[in-house]
């Protein structure tokens, strides 16, 4: 089974996370995508950052609905900082029956040569990149590499800031949430 991973803070989760994994999913060769709720980094200044069970409890209703999308914890018990080459290995070895694949932003793909051992990840690791409005250019040792895959997936230009910023101005953002996640941003009163 090959398993496509979403990082991200998910704080909160909205239609455009949604919509990009259940793409990941419909339209490459993913057989499911584990959405992976990062945790709080202990060495930043918390700001609005949710806890971390509250997160992924949103991203458990977010998914809920859809059979290839599951809401991942595996970085809440790993020692902080953590670098996503030892949440690889250590999935790796919990799981050595499945083939494991990130799944990034274009402008992430951008910066990815500064990633602790990027080298390591792409030697043993499939790159799903979506498109992304953003600046600068990929590295051209990324160009045409066989371990990297561009989807054509939709161009989502909605944020998890704007939306905080939104909620807390008093506007109604409902549309931008997945249905069961505004249920519980709406009952939990987050964000105000």
């Amino acid at each position: 089974m090959k398993i496509g991973l979403y990082f991200g803070t998910f704080n909160p989760i909205h239609v455009g996370h949604l919509t990009i994994a259940n793409h990941m999913a419909e339209y490459s060769d993913l057989d499911q995508i584990w959405l992976v709720v990062t945790p709080h980094n202990p060495f930043k200044k918390k700001s609005s950052l949710l806890d971390n069970h509250q997160r992924l409890e949103m991203v458990y209703r977010a998914t809920k609905d859809y059979t290839k999308l599951k809401p991942s914890d595996i970085e809440f018990n790993l020692p902080q900082p953590n670098y996503t080459i030892n949440t690889l290995t250590y999935l790796q070895e919990k799981h050595p029956d499945y083939e494991f694949a990130l799944i990034m932003g274009e402008d992430n793909l951008k910066s990815f040569h500064k990633w602790k051992n990027y080298e390591l990840i792409l030697q043993g690791h499939d790159i799903y990149v979506y498109p992304r409005i953003s600046e600068g250019t990929v590295e051209t040792q990324f160009d045409g590499h066989p371990k990297i895959h561009h989807v054509a997936a939709p161009i989502m230009e909605l944020s998890s800031t704007f939306i905080r910023k939104s909620i807390k101005a008093g506007k109604n953002i409902r549309p931008m949430l997945p249905e069961h996640v505004w249920e519980y941003v709406d009952q939990m009163n987050f964000y105000r």
